[in-house]
């Protein structure tokens, strides 16, 4: 099967993770949970961005994250793979695919050229991919 990845900022719902039930105490160990976030999901595939948040001060203490993973197949198999499973301690955390659908009359923006070079060496399994991009 042919995947069609396009060189852009991930904006489509089907490419990003909503995460929640994280629990986690102070900041160094939120910086733990953010690396082992990133871990646990850059198996399923590349990911653009891991975004980590404190729960509302109403809400229970700990954490939720957003991640943003390049391609919508990536991001279904980390959902089913990671869904009410216990990642980083004894509670299992919950992960759903984002709603959210293709920006309506929003430009799409490219990644830049450091980012650009990262995704082409993960989808050609290049080690030394040029630092020179031609457009």
């Amino acid at each position: 099967m042919v995947q069609l990845v396009p060189y852009a900022v991930p904006i489509e719902g089907d490419k990003t993770l909503l995460v929640w039930e994280l629990s986690s105490g102070p900041t160094p160990e939120a910086l733990h949970l953010k690396h082992s976030l990133f871990t646990v999901f850059s198996q399923f595939g590349l990911l653009y961005s891991v975004r980590l948040f404190p729960n509302a001060a109403v809400g229970s203490p700990g954490f939720s994250a957003i991640i943003k993973f390049y391609s919508a197949r990536d991001a279904h198999r980390a959902q089913k793979a990671c869904d009410q499973k216990q990642l980083f301690h004894t509670s299992p955390v919950k992960v759903c695919l984002g709603t959210r659908r293709k920006a309506v009359h929003h430009n799409t923006l490219a990644v830049n050229s450091s980012r650009c070079q990262k995704l082409a060496n993960y989808i050609f399994v290049f080690h030394e991919w040029s630092k020179r991009i031609i457009k």
